[in-house]
């Protein structure tokens, strides 16, 4: 379940950079942070779905 943690903050935060990158017109800043967030997003949905949500026990 930390690994989904991890894949979630570094998209949030790489979506924070997207934008930010978009306002200055940072084209360098937004190939890599679109880059990041597509990469690391597609990581956090498959790994929810293959692993599924933890349990409350």
């Amino acid at each position: 379940m930390g690994l989904v943690i991890i894949f979630a903050l570094v998209t949030i935060f790489s979506v924070f950079g997207a934008l930010h990158s978009i306002r200055t017109k940072n084209l360098l800043g937004i190939m890599f942070s679109l880059g990041t967030v597509a990469v690391f997003g597609w990581f956090t949905i498959m790994t929810v779905l293959n692993h599924g949500f933890p349990v409350a026990h």
